[in-house]
């Protein structure tokens, strides 16, 4: 029998949202343990060599990765399969380029470029409130953050802004009908619209309904559901297509037009 964790990853187990080509080779690079899932995270490597085609072998990446060049949320990492996921910003002073990793309109990870302004902070959600030790008050964020001695209004579910130098809250969105939020995970993941109402049902899961730009409305449980604004205001910048999931139909008719 084997002992201990596995230590690959088969290209075809892989998560389908990396979008690797199932002919590339045999092997994916199997994410090591930190702030995000193994099904929810994106390795640094397929950051720079897949997404931003700065690296052309894997090889390659390990030595960009070793000269201190790349920062996750303003610290250095020099671990190739490091996972970053939703919200993590992805800095390379050399030449200046912020990234932010976020889902596109089908629930699929992009790289996408941001400014240096946005850069200095992230959108986190709160995962758990609770009492630490000898009585202090901490707030548990998606990304493996504690954060002591929150604003007392801060509840579960609430995303705060976390800014990323300081590492405090300097800001924060209710979970509430009215939000804009973006749904990360389910059918509808990657997709962004407006909380209409909430359902609790006791003893089963909570359902949220939103309703998109467009006006179409769907369904999807309370922790898959990521609040990113008030109104039709995100607090970070969207990638193309803002969110919003078009029928195999609207999209063949946009793809005439163009």
């Amino acid at each position: 029998m084997p002992r201990g964790p596995k230590k690959h990853l088969k290209r075809l187990n892989a998560p389908s949202h990396w979008m690797l080509d199932k002919l590339g080779g045999v092997f994916a690079p199997k994410p090591s343990p930190g702030p995000h899932k193994q099904r929810e995270c994106l390795p640094l490597c397929l950051i720079l060599r897949n997404r931003l085609k700065y690296a052309l072998t894997y090889k390659e990446v390990t030595t960009i990765l070793q000269q201190r060049l790349v920062k996750v949320d303003g610290k250095t990492r020099r671990d190739k399969c490091y996972p970053t996921g939703i919200m993590d910003v992805v800095s390379i002073d050399k030449t200046d380029e912020h990234f932010r990793i976020i889902y596109d309109q089908k629930g699929r990870f992009v790289v996408h470029r941001i400014t240096a302004l946005e850069a200095q902070y992230k959108l986190c959600k709160v995962s758990k409130k609770r009492l630490g030790d000898k009585g202090v008050p901490c707030v548990n964020l998606h990304d493996g953050r504690t954060i002591r001695y929150p604003d007392p209004l801060i509840k579960e579910h609430d995303t705060v802004m976390v800014d990323i130098a300081t590492n405090k809250i300097t800001e924060f969105i209710k979970y509430d009908a009215g939000a804009l939020v973006m749904l990360t995970g389910g059918r509808n993941a990657g997709r962004v619209g407006i909380i209409t109402r909430r359902e609790k049902h006791k003893g089963s899961f909570e359902v949220v309904h939103v309703k998109d730009a467009s006006g179409h409305e769907f369904a999807t449980r309370s922790q898959n559901v990521f609040v990113i604004g008030t109104g039709n205001k995100p607090m970070v910048s969207l990638p193309k297509g803002k969110g919003l999931r078009m029928s195999i139909v609207e999209e063949l008719e946009k793809r005439k037009e163009n």
